[in-house]
């Protein structure tokens, strides 16, 4: 029989870990309802079959570019990159289904499906194709095996901090990702900003955005999700050969890290250097 001294100590503490989880709850409730408000889509949603998917288009000019955001990104990623880009060309970023502004679906994530959802939405929102693809992170291997199945939509290919297999260790921000959804609805990340703290260094609105999604349980399960196929994704880029007809472009920034955003503005020049000489190829038609 438990003494009830033990009994009284026992019952205080969880109710105290019951009022701490419901007032945690209550906050990321009512963060979330507000940042609604403060960061709607920039872009606009495209049906690609049952849910839609967010993309956003800025400037002018041919070849179009389309941006593949990094593991546990979105469009808002690219905060430093697309503006840049858009002084020059075409430019769209999107979310892939799940994350960001992006509705999910019913289907389960697989590797394989972004680039069918992706082709899906280039063809239903009117873009013009052959396009320069740019990826980074776990964002380049999605680039390659677009680049690898639909050969005839990509002019020229660009490839940063690319995956090659293991080197990219799973860190201690990859485990939190795992847990994060949880964390999330109990309003400890928020708290904390243990992810959301990655997006600072980008410009207004992008790191704001980024924040806020940094803390939604809905956006970080997809991103759990993607993260935990990381290996199978980078196997089946490497194992999708692209046409010797398409240049590929590779940039290193920070190195393979599996969750990383280009929020230092000097790496965010680098990628984007790398992306502007493929428009230039693409332009003097090499």
């Amino acid at each position: 029989m438990i003494p009830p001294r033990v009994r009284r100590t026992l019952m205080t503490t969880g109710a105290v870990a019951t009022f701490l989880v419901l007032a945690g709850a209550t906050y990321q409730g009512v963060a979330t309802a507000l940042e609604r408000r403060r960061f709607p889509h920039p872009g606009r949603l495209v049906d690609v079959g049952g849910h839609q998917l967010h993309l956003h288009c800025t400037g002018e000019g041919s070849p179009l570019v389309l941006l593949e955001a990094p593991a546990t990104g979105m469009s808002a990623a690219w905060g430093w990159v697309q503006p840049a880009l858009a002084e020059l060309t075409r430019v769209c970023s999107y979310d892939r289904a799940g994350l960001g502004w992006s509705e999910a679906g019913d289907a389960r994530f697989e590797p394989q499906s972004v680039a069918t959802q992706l082709h899906t939405l280039v063809e239903r929102s009117n873009e013009r194709a052959p396009f320069v693809l740019a990826g980074e992170g776990l964002g380049a291997a999605f680039a390659a095996m677009y680049a690898a199945r639909f050969a005839d939509d990509v002019a020229a290919l660009v490839l940063i901090d690319a995956p090659a297999g293991d080197e990219a260790t799973r860190s201690e921000t990859t485990r939190l990702v795992h847990v994060s959804p949880w964390l999330a609805r109990a309003g400890v990340l928020r708290a904390t900003r243990l992810l959301s703290d990655h997006a600072r260094g980008l410009p207004q609105p992008s790191s704001g955005a980024l924040r806020a999604f940094l803390n939604r349980p809905d956006h970080l399960t997809r991103a759990a999700r993607e993260l935990a196929q990381w290996d199978e994704a980078v196997s089946l880029a490497n194992a999708s050969p692209v046409s010797e007809r398409i240049p590929v472009i590779r940039v290193g920034t920070r190195g393979a890290q599996r969750v990383a955003f280009l929020n230092d503005r000097g790496d965010a020049g680098t990628a984007t250097s790398g992306i502007v000489e493929a428009v230039n190829l693409v332009r003097q038609g090499l």
